[in-house]
């Protein structure tokens, strides 16, 4: 969420950064929202002041036993206190009218963000290995899952309708061997704590983490009014939610491997086989909470940790800035790195790492404070895919697949599938 504070002092430049992602310019209607709050805040005060000071004149009244001057004052008093009355509720709903409009508009590109209305703007960074080659046309995941026997898309509708799958026998094990592979590095070497949190959050923490309202219709929602997460980045960022914590202690790094559901609302038509795009999946997310001044750093760091995951499993990948028009709600800047897909001939997102300034901590009032300080500020979030599971497996399922059907297991992961070096037929 936006400062109003920062706004008033520089309008200029907010709009200015809302133009770069092709928005239309806010601060004007923002500062006259802002202005008649202010008033109506300044009304409400003189009217508590001039409140307070008839209380001491009744007193003086009732001293002087002028009783008719002490019942004309109290007569005054008690208009005051509808007044205040009324007075306060219009200062909320003020406040809230402003507060809904700041947390609706998505977060200002840092200057190094190319500009572009979509991802053709994207910026190639840099690329990692070489794409596989083969004297066959190369299958896509879904066909070589269905042949091994070992992916099962018609059960899991019979089950949930599109948009699931039953993965069984290696394939199953494949999924859990990933995410312990992933974890193991991200504790062990990056310095990641693991984390075992909630998959069903309240209404407040979706909204601190700017899920909410924006991407409401892509998320599930049940009974209770608990949201199911869409990712653990909801729930490990909600941690230092109205927490002022001891800069000496930061950089937090922390990680989990959690299930993640998603409505795909948006997605209508995309991806529709396979497990490319589905409403249930696992995923391994970082996520740090820093001091200003280390974010960008920090997301320099995060980045890495997941590229070394494609490395360790020996994935060709490119790593992508995204444009301002292709950027997420909430971030500030957004690398994603594209794994290479022979079966689709083209390279796919596995896994997206953005650092959201002070955008989310705002929102969940998350602030810092030097030992020295007089004052704390807020502190930066950032989170990334490292990795997405399934598509960790549907890139390893292209990437090692084999003329007759079978799959080679990457060395690195074979520890974790039982010493099973090749996925085979039936």
């Amino acid at each position: 969420m936006h400062d109003i504070k920062s706004i008033r002092e520089n309008p200029a430049a907010f709009d200015a950064g809302l133009a770069r992602r092709g928005l239309a310019a806010q601060s004007a209607a923002l500062m006259a929202l802002d202005e008649k709050r202010r008033s109506e805040m300044s009304t409400l005060q003189d009217a508590q002041s001039r409140r307070n000071t008839l209380s001491k004149d009744i007193g003086a009244a009732i001293g002087k036993k002028d009783m008719a001057l002490a019942e004309k004052l109290k007569a005054e008093v008690a208009a005051l206190k509808d007044q205040i009355g009324a007075g306060e509720e219009n200062e909320r709903l003020l406040g809230k009218e402003l507060q809904d409009a700041l947390s609706g508009i998505a977060n200002i590109p840092l200057p190094s963000v190319p500009e572009g209305k979509d991802e053709h703007g994207n910026v190639e960074v840099r690329r990692w290995g070489t794409r596989p080659e083969y004297n066959y046309t190369p299958l896509q995941h879904f066909e070589i899952g269905e042949g091994l026997k070992l992916m099962d898309f018609e059960a899991a509708a019979k089950l949930s309708g599109a948009r699931f799958v039953v993965l069984k026998g290696a394939l199953a094990k494949m999924e859990r061997a990933l995410g312990q592979f992933m974890l193991d590095i991200h504790t062990s070497e990056f310095g990641y704590s693991e984390t075992y949190a909630p998959y069903m959050l309240r209404e407040e923490c979706m909204y601190g983490v700017g899920q909410l309202p924006k991407s409401r219709e892509d998320m599930f929602q049940v009974n209770s009014g608990h949201w199911l997460i869409p990712t653990a980045e909801a729930s490990l960022t909600n941690l230092v939610r109205e927490q002022v914590l001891d800069e000496a202690t930061l950089p937090l790094r922390m990680t989990a491997y959690t299930p993640c559901f998603r409505a795909e609302a948006g997605a209508a038509g995309r991806d529709t086989r396979g497990m490319i795009r589905q409403h249930q999946f696992s995923k391994v997310e970082l996520v740090s909470i820093v001091a200003p001044e280390q974010s960008d750093a920090e997301h320099e760091r995060m980045t890495g940790c997941a590229e070394e995951i494609l490395k360790r499993l020996g994935l060709h990948f490119r790593t992508m800035l995204l444009c301002t028009g292709d950027m997420g709600f909430g971030s500030r800047k957004t690398y994603d790195l594209e794994v290479w897909l022979p079966g689709q001939n083209s390279f796919r997102e596995i896994s997206s790492c953005s650092q959201f300034g002070d955008f989310q901590a705002r929102r969940m009032d998350a602030r810092c404070k030097a030992g020295d300080a007089k004052q704390a500020r807020y502190v930066h979030t950032l989170n990334g895919s490292a990795l997405a599971v399934g598509r960790t497996m549907v890139a390893l399922l292209e990437n090692y697949q084999n003329p007759d059907g079978s799959v080679t297991i990457p060395q690195a992961l074979q520890p974790y599938m039982g010493g099973m070096a090749v996925i085979k037929r039936p």
